[in-house]
Formats: C-alpha cells, sequence, structure tokens
C-alpha cells in the first residue's frame, strides 16, 4: 500500500511507480504509452490516470495486463463497462440480473454463470462488469479476467517448459475466474484437461466462475461432454439482441458519455438501421461524431446512411427518403431558403416570416449568411425575399453569423453541414 505524505507530491509517486512497473510490461511501453501521463486524482484509495490523447487511453485499456499476484497476469477491466450503465432493455433482464446477484454473492447459487450470444451483443461488458463489482465490494479477493486464448497459450508454454505443476497452482488459488470466449477451446484436449481440473478445484472451493460464449454449452462443437455438463451446473443464459427501444437508450447513454449532441432523428435512424450487434450500432455513432468533427459539421441522416451501409451494402432505407442524397443544386434564393428549412424542420414562412422567436431567428440569420456567401446576392435583394427587411437588418444578420462561426461550435457545425449539403 502507497501512502502520499507532505513530502512526496502526485508527480513523484508516479514516477516511482512507473519505474517499479518497467521491469513488468517494458521499459519500450513505459515510453510509448506513458509518455506525459499524470495522476490525476486519488479518491478512497482509487487512482486516476491522466493520458494525452484518447488513442493512448483506448490502447492502454484495451492491451494492458495486470500482475495480481502469484505469477497470475488478468487483463486489465475497462472502468466504463461497469453493471450500473449496462442498458438490459427488455430482452436482457435475466443477464443483467444475474451478472448483479454474482456481483453480490460469488461463489453462490449462480454458479457457474454462462452467457452467450452473438458477437457484439455486450457479453464482454457483462463479464467486466461483474469483475469491476466484485474487485469494488471484495478488495482483497483476485478477480482474473482473461481471453480463452490467453488461457490457450498460458497452457501450450507450460506444457513446452515442462511446468504445468506450477501453472495448476496458480489459477487454483483466485477468488474469481472470469474466462471470455471459451468456445475456442474446443478440439483443444490439453487445455480442455486443464481447464476441468481449474475448474472443479474453483467450485468445490467456492470460488466464482464466470465462463462467455457464442453458444450455448452443449452447441458447442469439439468440447468434451464433462466440461458441458460442468458449464451447466450453474446459471446458463442467453445474451440477447436488444430491440429498437434499447438500441436508442444504449446511443442516447452513449452520447453523454461521449458529451456529444446528436439529433434525436439521427439516433433513431441508426438505432431502426443498425440491429446486427451493439458494436455496430456504436460504431455508426463513433463514426458519424468522428466525421462531424473534423469536418466541423453537425451529424445528419444523410451523413450517417453511407457508415451504416459500410456495415452491409444491402441496407435497404425504406422507410427513410434518401432519394436526395446527392448535393443539392442551389441556383436561387428560394433554393438556399428551401435547404436551411429542410435542414432545422422550419417551413418556408418561418424562415421569412417576422416571427422573432430564437428558434427562428438563428436558422433566418445563417440562411442570410449563405445566400450572401452562396450567391453574392446583394444585402437589398436579401430584405426584399425576407419580408422587405431593410439591408442593414441583413448586414446584421451576416456579421453576427460570420463572428459566431468564429466562436460558437454548434453554429459552426449548422453551416459547415448545410454547405456540405449543397456542395460546398
Amino acid at each position: 500500500m502507497l501512502f502520499i505524505g507532505n513530502n512526496m507530491d502526485y508527480k513523484s509517486l508516479w514516477e516511482g511507480m512507473l519505474l517499479k512497473l518497467a521491469p513488468t510490461i517494458g521499459t519500450t511501453s513505459i515510453l510509448s504509452l506513458f509518455k506525459d501521463s499524470i495522476i490525476e486524482k486519488i479518491d478512497n484509495g482509487v487512482m486516476t490516470i491522466a493520458v494525452p490523447t484518447q488513442i493512448v487511453c483506448n490502447f492502454i485499456k484495451n492491451k494492458n495486463e495486470v500482475l495480481i499476484g502469484g505469477g497470475i497476469r488478468s487483463k486489465m477491466f475497462n472502468p466504463k463497462y461497469t453493471l450500473d450503465n449496462f442498458i438490459p432493455g427488455n430482452d436482457n433482464q435475466l443477464p443483467h440480473a444475474a451478472a448483479l446477484a454474482v456481483a453480490a454473492k460469488p461463489g453462490g447459487i449462480y454458479n457457474p454463470l454462462f452467457l452467450y450470444g452473438g458477437v457484439g451483443l455486450g457479453k464482454t461488458h457483462l463479464l467486466q462488469g461483474i469483475g469491476l463489482e466484485i474487485q469494488k465490494k471484495n478488495p482483497g479477493k483476485k478477480v482474473v479476467y482473461m481471453t480463452s486464448e490467453k488461457f490457450i497459450n498460458e497452457i501450450i508454454s507450460a506444457i513446452g517448459k515442462k511446468n504445468t505443476t506450477s501453472f495448476k497452482e496458480k489459477y487454483r488459488k483466485v477468488d474469481c475466474l472470469i474466462v471470455d470466449d471459451i468456445q475456442f477451446f474446443g478440439n483443444k484436449a490439453s487445455t480442455q484437461q486443464e481447464f476441468f481440473h481449474t475448474f472443479n478445484e474453483l467450485y468445490d472451493s467456492g470460488k466464482q466462475i464466470v465462463i462467455s460464449s457464442d453458444r450455448a454449452p452443449n452447441d458447442l462443437d469439439g468440447l468434451e461432454e464433462r466440461l458441458k455438463s460442468r458449464f451447466g451446473m450453474g446459471m446458463v443464459v442467453e445474451v440477447q439482441l436488444p430491440d429498437y427501444e434499447t438500441r436508442l437508450a444504449i446511443l442516447n447513454e452513449k452520447c453523454r458519455e461521449y458529451q456529444v449532441l446528436v439529433d434525436p432523428e439521427v439516433l433513431e435512424f441508426i438505432a431502426y438501421n443498425v440491429k446486427s450487434s451493439i458494436r455496430e450500432l456504436v460504431g455508426v455513432l463513433v463514426s458519424a461524431i468522428a466525421e462531424s468533427q473534423l469536418t466541423d459539421s453537425t451529424p445528419t441522416v444523410k451523413s450517417v446512411a453511407p457508415a451504416i451501409r459500410r456495415i452491409n451494402s444491402n441496407f435497404d432505407f425504406k422507410d427513410t427518403d434518401l432519394s436526395d442524397n446527392k448535393r443539392v443544386v442551389v441556383r436561387t434564393i428560394d433554393d438556399v431558403i428551401d435547404v436551411v428549412a429542410g435542414y432545422f424542420n422550419l417551413t418556408k414562412s418561418d424562415l421569412v416570416g417576422s416571427a422573432r422567436r430564437k428558434d427562428f431567428m438563428i436558422p433566418r440569420q445563417i440562411c442570410m449568411y449563405l445566400i450572401r456567401e452562396v450567391l453574392d446576392q446583394s444585402y437589398e435583394v436579401i430584405g426584399e425575399s425576407f419580408g422587405g427587411r431593410n439591408h442593414t437588418t441583413v448586414l446584421h444578420a451576416y456579421n453576427k453569423i460570420l463572428k459566431q462561426i468564429e466562436n460558437d461550435a454548434k453554429i459552426k457545425r449548422d453551416v459547415n453541414a448545410i454547405k456540405k449539403e449543397i456542395g460546398i
């Protein structure tokens, strides 16, 4: 346990920890992954480390392992995969409830817990959530989360070094063993034999075992019957495809997590059309957000459609009018007014009328700005098209939007999105 005294600041503490970590994860990894990293805070025994970029953050979460003790290495838990932020919807209440029960009482009646289902449906989220919750409630327990590939590789290494005894002793001392994607144990006799004995030792000692697979135990190919029987001794539950409402809730939760605002119509469009997996659902959202940030525009139904088609070129957007997906040819003031009105879900009369509501005023000013920019019309001509307004009103609108593009990210995104729609 490390204590921070008056004579040790966060910087010195972190530098000392990195020096101790170097032999374990390598000096090269320290230099590449933790360069410019800092301790952001220490709260209730939990240390938060800040790294300079999101790319580095994601790499560390996905690749790093931690040494638990006794030579046991466990894949690092992603702190975002909690049971609290898993959205079960109507179809996945049971696996979520089972995960909560296991986390509350490891080694209880739901032992082992076997979760199965297709790729990208949230099995790993539940597995990691269980591990995080057990660690949170029982800081002293050894909780190991690993992929089946990691287990297989360790078996092969132990056999190659003629050191299987050490391997057997190692994993039979953990309090909770979580193995992801166990279907890859199929037709690997040595791996199955070692896992069978490890399973028995942990189960007989009242230790929790959590397993995931893409199929139910009896449907696993190349797996010994005795293992299938063990997997079915506790709770076997399917993680299913989420329904539309759940998919929409997941997208809204991700927007809160990423701290971005996306038009509800866009989220509904993604939720309606991406049904195959949560992974692909979130992938389309992330793609839309990334594109909008790179182009300083706002995600629209039209802009996310290509991202959905990249997942499956056969997607049929039969319930959505994308016939005008190509850029609009703008020749007249009315053309620009129509595009802006459509973008903001307003009518032409809303834009050119006299109502001074804010939800009309800003789109109206953007419209005047774009007419000036795109068609190079005079302020007098623009004013006439907006109910006979004088040229100073149009000039004020133009200058206001010009300034807001520099200072207001949302205005900039809206203007750029409309420009993109009309081919600029």
